[in-house]
């Protein structure tokens, strides 16, 4: 049985510290190896691994029991739910962490990638370039199989000239280029949208068609303000929602 570890996490200060924890924890959890153990580090042990108090972690542990990905026992330790699964609300303040999580522990196979021209409708934010490389896929839920989501990335082609395929098989495309590759991200930007499911995503996804989905388009810049990937993703809508919290201090 392989030891649980946890993802290292780089703290921003101006998020709330137990928010990006139980983010990055979250992505490992949903990221762990199949042999993973299901018991968690100590409240301590995980408070020192991520450089923050024990009342820090505690609050961060217990939004992860809230969406019911954890269980807490008493003098027996705090394990990982085998069953848990990804249908919550997410919470987006603003981390890149946040958008790794809700990313992560799926099932992803590879529908295809290539260069391909630039798509009219980004354009504008590959305007020194004619071409892309673009990456398609599907993900599906770890426990039953079913399609959850699909998805394409467009990538700057010197970016994607270093990009093993076979990680993304296993991490998403944000962990691949940030934790992977090494881009520096300054910002991701997200917008969500309903639209009616095209006959390509009824097909993959196996809902009705113009049945409705969730739409959405991320858009990544490096610490140079350039585009080096933008994300479409098309949610099943019974199996997905989005929140925002926005922070007034």
């Amino acid at each position: 049985m392989t030891a649980f570890a946890p993802d290292s996490l780089v703290l921003n200060r101006k998020l709330p510290l137990w928010y990006q924890v139980s983010q990055s924890l979250r992505a490992s959890i949903l990221g762990r190896t199949p042999d993973a153990s299901l018991r968690l580090p100590t409240e301590e042990q995980l408070a020192t691994h991520y450089g923050v108090s024990v009342l820090t972690m505690r609050q961060a542990l217990k939004e992860l029991e809230a969406e019911g990905l954890i269980s807490r026992h008493r003098r027996r330790g705090t394990f990982i739910e085998p069953g848990a699964r990804r249908g919550a609300p997410r919470r987006l303040l603003g981390s890149i962490d946040a958008i790794v999580a809700q990313q992560s522990g799926e099932l992803t196979t590879i529908l295809g990638h290539g260069p391909t021209p630039v798509p009219g409708e980004l354009v504008e934010y590959f305007p020194d370039t004619d071409q892309v490389v673009t990456y398609r896929r599907l993900r599906c839920d770890g426990e039953s199989g079913e399609p959850t989501n699909w998805a394409q990335n467009a990538v700057r082609p010197e970016i994607a000239a270093g990009l093993d395929v076979a990680d993304l098989e296993r991490w998403p495309m944000t962990k691949v280029l940030r934790d992977v590759m090494g881009v520096r991200i300054s910002k991701i930007t997200d917008t969500v949208e309903a639209r009616l499911a095209d006959p390509e995503t009824a097909d993959l996804l196996k809902v009705p068609l113009l049945s409705p989905i969730l739409h959405y388009t991320g858009v990544t810049y490096d610490g140079d303000g350039r585009v080096v990937d933008v994300a479409r993703i098309r949610y099943r809508g019974d199996r997905f929602s989005f929140s925002v919290t926005v922070d007034a201090h």
